[in-house]
């Protein structure tokens, strides 16, 4: 079921928290969506889930617009907010059939589908204690389960790995791929290597707008402009020989020595140009020994950065 986000608009006053944005998520794919602080990112899931109403624009969620037809919406859709909806005071497997019975699961199946819930998310050895009792982690391990209870097609998780241990965030990055392949799903997270381990696609948004739309690859292209090589010439001859024959060839702007590393050198291509080929056939002519060839991606920390600042 797919998610196509129509010229979203929401005003706090004068302010625009959301400011006219277009953006589809298909039917099976993991949208990684990324922002600083007070960027728009939680509003627009709000609004997404019927939580919120827009001042301008739509949202269809498969075909069913948030304007019309929002509580047919909300069956369809499993939403973990940033701030974790819990009752402290409830053990965990109470709290889920709680949640379950809420969302009209059926009745004789609840059961079953709690004990999956429980195997999926980790919960079994935590499962009878009250929530209030449990860390953070597994509190956010509760919160995963709720959002899951229903079987919805659409999953919404703000900041869904938020206080789990290292080993915990493997297992959950790893929950939310598999569901991937079935569900579609929108992931709200500051840590940017989850959503490279985790996500099909990157929605940034800064100050209402959204910024970037892509994979991180074509994020990192378009970030670059240039190809950047980091070549290690083996048994080099004299540095300024190397350096004067790299900066001959047609492909080349610019040849950086890296200071610590006798024989190695960056190298920027001209814009839309690669200089591989160039660069081996002329070691190759000259009979030096080509140690290392190694394209330099830009980080998508780097690329987030200049994008938001």
């Amino acid at each position: 079921m797919g998610i196509i986000v129509e010229n979203l608009t929401k005003k706090y006053g004068p302010q625009r928290a959301v400011d006219n944005i277009s953006f589809e998520v298909k039917t099976g794919e993991v949208v990684g969506f990324l922002g600083p602080n007070g960027a728009g990112k939680t509003t627009t899931m709000k609004i997404i889930t019927c939580y919120m109403a827009p001042t301008e624009g739509d949202v269809k969620v498969g075909g069913l617009s948030i304007l019309e037809d929002s509580e047919q919406i909300k069956k369809k859709i499993g939403y973990l907010p940033e701030s974790n909806p819990l009752y402290y005071e409830m053990p965990v497997l109470e709290y889920l059939e709680f949640v379950a019975d809420l969302q009209g699961f059926p009745r004789n199946k609840i059961n079953l589908r709690i004990a999956d819930m429980v195997h999926m998310t980790g919960l079994a050895a935590e499962k009878h204690k009250k929530i209030g009792e449990l860390s953070k982690g597994y509190k956010q391990r509760v919160g995963l389960a709720q959002a899951m209870i229903h079987d919805p097609e659409i999953l919404i998780l703000d900041e869904p790995t938020t206080g789990l241990d290292p080993n915990q965030i493997v297992e959950i990055r790893k929950l939310i791929k598999e569901l991937g392949k079935e569900k579609t799903v929108i992931l709200s997270t500051h840590i940017l290597p989850e959503v490279e381990a985790t996500c099909d696609r990157i929605l940034i948004i800064n100050q209402g707008q959204i910024v970037a739309d892509g994979t991180s690859g074509m994020l990192r292209k378009q970030s670059q402009g240039q190809e950047v090589l980091k070549v290690n010439i083996g048994e080099a001859p004299v540095r300024d020989e190397v350096i004067s024959a790299l900066v001959s060839l047609p492909t080349i702007a610019a040849v950086d020595p890296i200071s610590d590393s006798n024989g190695s050198f960056l190298i920027n291509s001209k814009l839309n140009e690669s200089s591989r080929r160039h660069i081996f056939q002329m070691c190759v002519q000259k009979n030096w020994v080509l140690m290392e060839m190694t394209p330099i991606e830009t980080k998508l920390e780097d690329i987030f950065r200049d994008l938001t600042t």
